[in-house]
């Protein structure tokens, strides 16, 4: 069933517009209104990453927004579905994501959902899958962390290195998401566990809200995934620093608090269809992705 391009909710009426198509200010001031930490250079990023769509009044007001992030040709990842706080009950988020769904027809989906959110996207049949800890902070270097012994060198990653990082984020998020890494990549500083010349785990970090945020981290195990974090937490002592990990326990998760980086909020990821990385541990696959890009990017 197709859906319309216009709405009227109470004394508004609205219709859809490209997200590219309209001022990044006005998309800022969106974030703003529900409090989300994104400064216009995100939203920019987010665009030249993906598509979307606005919900316009009929000044040319932007009242609500919705983007998709497609990855090959069968699964993307939805975000920055925001609706202005004065229409949030009024059937505003539902029209953005039935254009979405119309749009992207056919793909498995991943979402972050919020708590206000979940009803919406259950509806929609979306089903839950895990939390995401929203690990946020003053960084500091953890003095009492017992730190395992480290088979490896960690080292600050470069150019020839970008081969390695898109094959084992593909592992771990188990689909190739290769133009959205390399974007992340141009954008980040990267530290990497190697043993030899392999490379067995990687962190980026990059400017995002606050000040930076670490993901996405890729990693086998624990140990791995601290000892390539362990560096921006140097980098960044004393400033603010955001980790997005769907890890509740363990060594990890101790160490991330014990940095400074303590649970601000929680987001719970939900899918249509199955999530790839669900078809990853199925098949054996080693590599786990323990921060996310973003909540937006998965």
């Amino acid at each position: 069933m197709k859906v319309s391009d216009s709405l009227r909710v109470d004394a508004f009426s609205m219709h859809i517009g490209d997200i590219k198509d309209v001022e990044l200010d006005q998309l800022h001031a969106l974030s703003i209104s529900v409090r989300w930490p994104h400064r216009a250079e995100d939203w920019e990023f987010l665009r030249q990453t993906g598509s979307g769509i606005v919900a316009l009044d009929e000044i040319g007001r932007v009242m609500g927004s919705a983007m998709w992030f497609p990855h090959g040709d069968g699964f993307a990842t939805v975000g920055m579905v925001i609706t202005s706080p004065r229409l949030q009950t009024n059937g505003t988020g539902q029209w953005l994501m039935s254009r979405i769904l119309d749009k992207v027809a056919g793909r498995r989906l991943s979402l972050s959902a919020t708590q206000a959110a979940r009803r919406l996207y259950l509806s929609l049949d979306f089903k839950p899958e895990k939390t995401v800890y929203q690990c946020q902070g003053e960084a500091r270097i953890p003095k009492d962390f017992a730190m395992l012994p480290l088979e490896g060198t960690v080292r600050q990653l470069g150019a020839d290195d970008l081969a390695a990082i898109l094959r084992l984020d593909a592992i771990a998020f188990g689909v190739d998401r290769s133009e959205l890494v390399r974007r992340l990549d141009e954008q980040s500083m990267g530290y990497g566990l190697f043993r030899g010349a392999d490379l067995q785990a990687f962190a980026l970090c990059r400017p995002f809200g606050r000040s930076h945020v670490v993901g996405p981290v890729v990693a086998s195990n624990d140990t791995d995934a601290i000892a390539v974090v362990a560096p921006h937490v140097e980098r960044h002592a004393g400033q603010f620093l955001r980790l997005d990990t769907h890890m509740e326990a363990g060594d990890f998760a101790s160490y991330v608090s014990q940095c400074g980086m303590f649970v601000y909020d929680t987001v719970l990821t939900m899918s249509l269809g199955n999530h790839p990385s669900n078809r990853n541990r199925a098949t054996g696959g080693v590599m786990t992705t323990y921060a996310l890009a973003s909540q937006a990017l998965g």
